[in-house]
């Protein structure tokens, strides 16, 4: 049977290599860091939210732009495909108030272990501190601790992640030889990013709190998410999830009451106040709380006096940021490796026999299981690609 070569150890990579192994091919994985799915376990440590347990029209909503791009991957390996792929693997999982689907031990490891068994029974051999330099000719190179060494294989599926974490394997190192070889390229830039913000000094005995109870908006995106003030500005999943658009130019705003309109909150605050100081005012009117009144006095001021002046600044709270965090330190990157330059089954157009999978590719979405949905069901629609072009090749 053919030699098929996967680089990259991460959840698409190895979804890849099972669908090889299972159509009977030798499969060699190569991974550059001595160990394999190490952003994978990495995500584990908060708990390993695999999927969005959601009907497949909401779930695709998700990855916007890529939506209809994604859209017969994800259907063909869907939220309730990934519980099933995770249940098969001897993972208990629960299912959040949010719908968020984790394993019941809250860790990536078991089923990290689980699965690795299963692919070293199917035949698949993982070589680790592997990393990819190249072609040379025909055959594909790698940096290795006996030195430098040759492959050559019939197919190739490439999954070596976006541009984040470097630390955790994925540096974005392999766009340049990619762009060597013809393939045009969408920069990187950082997805479900912090945003960095210049804190006033009377803003340091807020660092850690959560913003609760707030709505953000960035342009037409809109979410309750919440938020953490930290050192170096704001973090955490209602940030991430209007990321997209801020990256974008749009200007970032938080409704400090969102259960309230502007009408309502200007009649609480032209009650009489009389000897209270705005700040308590506005605790008994409005119930904001010190993290919420502390925003309002980092980006509001100098509040206006009027009631329905203020109110109007407390629905649209201007956030002065300097930006997202850098791209290294996002959870994860747009660009890479767009549509137009792959077929319907993921091969590149320009290198008949090379795949491309998982974050490699130019999509987006936010937090919640989204992310590992897309990179499993990526690895898998390339693994059975390679199949069905292997197949082709032989009855040539």
């Amino acid at each position: 049977m053919a030699q098929a070569v996967v680089i990259g150890a991460g959840p698409a990579g190895l979804m890849a290599a099972e669908q090889l192994a299972n159509a009977g091919h030798s499969v060699a994985v190569a991974e550059a860091k001595p160990s394999v799915a190490r952003k994978f376990l990495m995500a584990g440590k908060s708990g390993l939210n695999l999927t969005k347990d959601e009907p497949l029209e909401t779930l695709i909503a998700s990855y916007d732009e890529a939506a209809d791009w994604l859209q017969p991957m994800i259907a063909a390996f869907d939220a309730q495909a990934v519980q099933n792929w995770a249940r098969d693997l001897g993972q208990e999982l629960f299912t959040g108030s949010t719908g968020r689907v984790f394993p019941k031990v809250m860790k990536a490891s078991p089923l990290l272990r689980a699965w690795l068994s299963r692919l070293g029974q199917a035949g698949v051999e993982i070589r680790t501190r592997w990393r990819w330099t190249g072609w040379d000719g025909q055959a594909l190179t790698f940096d290795t601790p006996e030195g430098s060494q040759s492959v050559v294989a019939d197919v190739t599926i490439l999954a070596m992640g976006g541009a984040s974490w470097s630390r955790l394997g994925s540096d974005g190192s392999w766009a340049e030889i990619l762009a060597a070889k013809g393939v045009s390229l969408t920069p990187f830039a950082p997805a479900n990013a912090g945003l960095l913000v210049e804190w006033s000094e009377h803003m340091s005995s807020h660092f850690g709190a959560p913003i609760k109870g707030v709505a953000l908006q960035a342009g037409s995106m809109r979410t309750r998410g919440e938020a953490v003030i930290s050192e170096r500005g704001l973090e955490g999943g209602g940030i991430y999830t209007i990321c997209r658009a801020v990256r974008k130019g749009a200007p970032l705003t938080i409704d400090l009451v969102p259960d309230l309109t502007q009408g309502e909150i200007a009649t609480r605050l032209n009650k009489p106040r009389g000897k209270s100081s705005l700040s308590n005012h506005l605790r008994k009117a409005l119930k904001l709380g010190a993290t919420r009144t502390a925003l309002l006095m980092e980006f509001g001021r100098p509040l206006p006096d009027a009631p329905d002046a203020l109110a109007q600044v407390i629905k649209s709270l201007p956030v002065l940021h300097t930006g997202l965090r850098p791209l290294d330190e996002a959870i994860s990157t747009v660009g890479g490796v767009p549509n137009a330059e792959l077929d319907d089954g993921l091969m590149l157009r320009a290198m008949p026999g090379t795949f491309c999978a998982g974050e490699m590719l130019d999509w987006e979405a936010p937090t919640g299981g989204y992310l590992l949905t897309a990179c499993l069901a990526t690895g898998r629609w390339s693994g059975q690609s390679a199949v069905d072009w292997l197949k082709a090749q032989n009855t040539r």
